[in-house]
């Protein structure tokens, strides 16, 4: 199992937004390219120096190749309705996790 995980920073003044096209539109999106069997958001409760809340949104997938295959087909048109919206206002990175274990 994979987990690909994206780590934003959003600025106080469009949170609110954010949370709302996360929640309702962009999550839901990701759900249904059918490369991702569920995802969860979460707060990183850490205090940035340049302001902002953080949150990690992990995605499961079942393999690499499946996200991979996200990456192709889905990732730039996602990707880039989140930066027209919200531009410099969103810091964003990505990380692939690999589950070793669950107990």
């Amino acid at each position: 199992m994979i987990i690909y995980n994206v780590t934003t920073n959003i600025h106080e003044s469009v949170h609110d937004q954010w949370m709302i096209w996360m929640q309702h539109k962009h999550i839901p999106e990701m759900i249904a390219t059918g490369k991702f069997v569920s995802a969860r958001l979460v707060r990183v409760l850490v205090e940035e120096e340049m302001g902002g809340v953080t949150y990690s949104t992990q995605y499961t997938t079942d393999s690499k190749e499946t996200l991979e295959l996200y990456y192709l087909e889905d990732a730039p048109a996602l990707q880039a309705e989140g930066q027209k919206l919200f531009g410099e206002k969103m810091l964003t990175f990505r990380t692939e996790l690999q589950v070793v274990s669950e107990h």
